[in-house]
């Protein structure tokens, strides 16, 4: 008798406990689901750290980013090739002096541009500037000249069109900068030729008057560096 009353209060117990789950679901399952927000952006927080922002390139002569590098030796001597056609007969013996590494003392290229570098360059330019020079005179089709292409065959030097020294100018120095003269310095190159050109030949020499731009073209920065 007892245990008939243990079975039935469980059985009722049973019964209420499903009754509880079944109507626990049924409610859950009714609530409808929260709506969606939109996303939003997160502010910023505060004390966020200042940003530095970049130099002005009016400043830097017109650059942003990392200071011009000087070419390497071996890329000297490549360059001296390439704008002149020749070699300068001294750069191997001078190597060392010039930032070259011989991996025996010295095992990374030095490519500072000091005074020993400036001095030996400045020599390298005249002599190969001054033979080009030479051979451009004896040259008389103009489209095979190294330096004045733009210019008539035997023309004189006092009396070029300032037209035609402004072209050569221009050809000249994308040739060995890999960019132009423009506007105002254009101008004052033009007026340094002219300058030149009538005191070389004044002297009857006139090979110094386009050896003397090349010199200047080849001992410009815009030349060794990059």
């Amino acid at each position: 008798m007892r245990t008939s009353s243990i079975s039935s209060h469980a059985a009722v117990c049973l019964t209420v406990c499903c009754a509880l789950l079944a109507g626990a679901c049924s409610s859950e399952s009714a609530t409808p689901a929260p709506a969606a927000r939109p996303a939003q952006l997160e502010p910023v927080p505060a004390g966020h750290p200042d940003i530095t922002p970049l130099p002005d390139p009016e400043l830097q002569g017109g650059h942003v980013g990392r200071a011009p590098r000087r070419i390497t030796t071996a890329q000297l001597k490549s360059s001296i090739r390439v704008t002149t056609g020749r070699d300068w007969s001294q750069i191997d013996n001078l190597a060392a002096s010039l930032g070259r590494a011989d991996y025996a003392l010295v095992n990374a290229e030095a490519t500072e541009t000091n005074l020993v570098f400036a001095k030996f360059l400045e020599d390298g330019a005249r002599e190969v500037c001054m033979a080009t020079a030479e051979a451009d005179l004896k040259q008389t089709d103009a489209s095979l000249r190294v330096l004045s292409p733009q210019v008539p065959a035997n023309a004189d030097l006092a009396a070029i069109d300032p037209a035609a020294v402004q072209a050569n100018l221009t050809y000249l120095s994308t040739r060995f900068w890999g960019e132009p003269l423009i506007t105002e310095e254009l101008a004052v190159w033009a007026s340094t030729f002219q300058k030149i050109a009538t005191r070389a030949k004044a002297a009857k020499k006139p090979r110094e008057a386009w050896g003397a731009m090349c010199i200047a073209l080849m001992t410009d920065a815009r030349f060794v560096t990059y």
